[in-house]
């Protein structure tokens, strides 16, 4: 016994492996990355602390003296700068003295540093004075600092006179780097764009599921079951071809069918219709054809369970029922429905993940358009996350976005519980063998 358990235990290993690196990681790192403002700018790995133009007009905002004063240039004796000098060709006793006597000093002013040098021994011409306060001339702007304590250290070298809460703030509006934060869903909740694009999802899942999914697909199952075997099998085989058929391939066909050079263009031109792209000509038909693309590629899924499932069904019960003189729709409707509680209920669960979490045929086909008409909420957050025009890709908030999607799955499957009524699917049966 202890040994099949280990042996059954080592077998199982590699699954359970994949499900933690190709499941449970995934959704764990996309938690994480969900509270926090990670964006193509601050990247992944953290950051530095620059006192950047966009750094400065959130500081105009909050402190404008501060940030006045770290526009101002400062002028520090520095060994940089005195290196700098030297490389002048200059009298060789003024870099001398200069770090001699005043190396570390800082001025407010290029007034008081050239005030300064003037007063050196060797005496330096207007021109020179100008020359060596230039190699000087140091600004807090646009300077990168890889700590905290850099960017403090720095601000008080140049004279800069903040106070511990002004130093703080100031790090905050300077870091490069991302933060932990709750911002991205306060972002999502408030914006009016995420409500449209969460309707969008709600009537795409609901138009897709309801027409095709589960009612389309069951009676296509049902009318499978009713005829004989080989044409039923010809007739599965035909609705498969939307599933089996390579996605891209797949989009280009209904493209070829909406272009302004398809088929419906062709067709109607007969008729004296101008060509058009039918496909992105108006929200109305960008709808159409989503709904069209994606549902015939669901029905064929829901057809195939619920060709399987009746064919669970006992024969005898249909053969008792046509004796008692049952019509069809009195065998759909006493014997098929009542025994697909099951199917109904994996299917409906099961097409509803697959159309919030899926994007690919809406990406491939109007691309959310047109204009936003029929982006969806799993396309949003790869467009956020992923793939944008603006080109800074918003991690953060397309992980949140992620996340909110995982949790209307969950609520959504447990109320198709609720109305299925689960507790009554697995409890055990009232007659026992």
């Amino acid at each position: 016994m202890r040994t099949s358990r280990t042996l059954g235990l080592v077998m199982i290993a590699p699954a359970a492996v994949m499900i933690v690196l190709f499941f449970l990681m995934p959704v764990v790192l996309t938690a994480v990355f969900s509270f926090t403002n990670m964006t193509t700018a601050t990247g992944i790995s953290g950051g530095a602390f620059q006192i950047a133009p966009n750094a400065l007009d959130a500081l105009r905002r909050e402190m404008p003296d501060v940030a006045q004063q770290l526009t101002e240039p400062r002028y520090a004796i520095d060994e940089e700068g005195i290196k700098s000098v030297e490389g002048l060709g200059l009298d060789p006793g003024i870099p001398r003295e200069l770090r001699e006597k005043h190396l570390g000093e800082v001025f407010q002013s290029r007034r008081d540093a050239e005030r300064m040098i003037k007063d050196l021994q060797d005496r330096p011409s207007t021109r020179d004075v100008k020359q060596i306060s230039e190699q000087f001339n140091r600004s807090a702007a646009n300077l990168r600092f890889a700590s905290k304590d850099d960017l403090f250290a720095s601000l008080d070298k140049f004279g800069f006179k903040l106070t511990a809460g002004q130093k703080e703030s100031l790090a905050k509006a300077t870091y490069t780097g991302w933060n932990w934060t709750t911002e991205n869903f306060s972002r999502i909740a408030s914006s009016p764009d995420m409500a449209q694009i969460l309707l969008n999802t709600l009537l795409y899942v609901a138009l897709v599921l309801v027409l095709f999914n589960t009612t389309y697909a069951m009676a296509l199952a049902i009318w499978t079951h009713y005829m004989p075997d080989m044409p039923a099998t010809i007739f599965r085989s035909i609705w498969l071809l939307p599933r089996i058929t390579p996605v891209v391939i797949y989009v280009l066909m209904w493209k070829w069918l909406a272009w302004d050079t398809g088929f419906i263009s062709v067709l109607m031109g007969k008729f004296g219709f101008p060509p058009k792209n039918y496909l992105l000509d108006s929200a109305y038909h960008a709808w159409l054809f989503v709904v069209l693309i994606n549902g015939f590629i669901g029905a064929s899924m829901g057809m195939l369970v619920f060709s399987s499932a009746l064919r669970g069904i006992p024969k005898s019960q249909f053969f008792a029922s046509e004796v008692d003189g049952a019509s069809r729709w009195q065998q759909i409707r006493y014997i098929i429905l009542p025994q697909m509680r099951w199917p109904i209920l994996f299917v409906t669960c099961y097409q509803t993940l697959s159309l919030l979490a899926s994007f690919n045929e809406i990406l491939l086909s109007t691309r959310g358009g047109p204009g936003k008409a029929t982006e969806v909420w799993s396309l949003a957050a790869y467009h956020t996350a992923l793939n944008n025009y603006a080109g800074n890709l918003e991690y953060g908030l397309g992980a949140a976005m992620a996340l909110v999607l995982v949790v209307i799955g969950i609520i959504l499957s447990l109320a198709y519980l609720r109305v299925f009524n689960y507790a009554t699917l697995v409890a055990r049966p009232l007659i026992e063998d």
